[in-house]
């Protein structure tokens, strides 16, 4: 059975939210408020599988609790307004919500939402020493914790995970890389190593993870 996590304050759509899933096999505890909610989810981290959120709550708006989530975790995330105008959902997927539902709607359909989310999401991880790899949502984590990536980030420090202990020139790099145009008189590639060293604490004097190789590139020690 899969567990849901209800952040609701209308507690007569809380109740037909939480009846309705039950029907569908889903277990879910519910919240009306929501620093309540991202306390349990804090001390619970891994038992929920997708977080069902509404934007008008008291104590918080609900895009800071999805900005709040996102910090901490890649747990998919659907909003469930009242709140339906455009504007809004652009805004909910940059803080990070995975699909958004205006109100009203029919139940089925979120239980359509949830079950198609959780067939991406549940894919099974790669694994690579401290990396945890999400090839579905394209994310990577290190020691639990979700890195900040952009997409050329993500996709340098896969191909660094898919290449243990191969040295990699700038050029290959970029050869992998569609989105890098490789000049090899600029510094584009070396700012990204840069970022992503940043981003994994990673000192380059002492390496830990992406070791330079003078005159030739990179290499991935982890």
């Amino acid at each position: 059975m899969k567990e849901i996590l209800l952040i609701e304050d209308d507690l007569d759509m809380q109740t037909l939210i939480c009846d309705y899933l039950e029907n569908y096999d889903f277990h879910v505890e519910a919240f009306e408020r929501p620093k309540e909610a991202l306390t349990h989810l804090e001390q619970n981290r891994d038992k929920y599988s997708l977080v069902v959120l509404d934007l008008m709550l008291p104590q918080m708006d609900g895009f800071d609790v999805c900005k709040k989530i996102r910090e901490t975790s890649s747990i998919p995330i659907i909003i469930s307004s009242a709140r339906g105008e455009m504007s809004d959902k652009i805004l909910g997927f940059d803080f990070g919500a995975d699909d958004y539902l205006a109100k009203p709607y029919e139940p089925r359909e979120l239980v359509l939402r949830i079950n198609s989310i959780l067939r991406r999401t549940t894919q099974k991880n790669k694994t690579i020493g401290d990396f945890e790899i999400n090839e579905a949502k394209m994310e990577i984590k290190v020691d639990g914790l979700l890195l900040d990536l952009t997409q050329i980030e993500y996709d340098i420090l896969y191909l660094f995970l898919q290449n243990g202990d191969k040295v990699l020139s700038r050029e290959s790099i970029s050869n992998a890389v569609n989105s890098i145009d490789y000049n090899a008189k600029d510094r584009t590639i070396d700012m990204h190593i840069s970022n992503i060293r940043q981003k994994l604490g990673d000192d380059p004097k002492d390496p830990k993870y992406i070791k330079s190789v003078w005159g030739i590139g990179y290499k991935f020690i982890g």
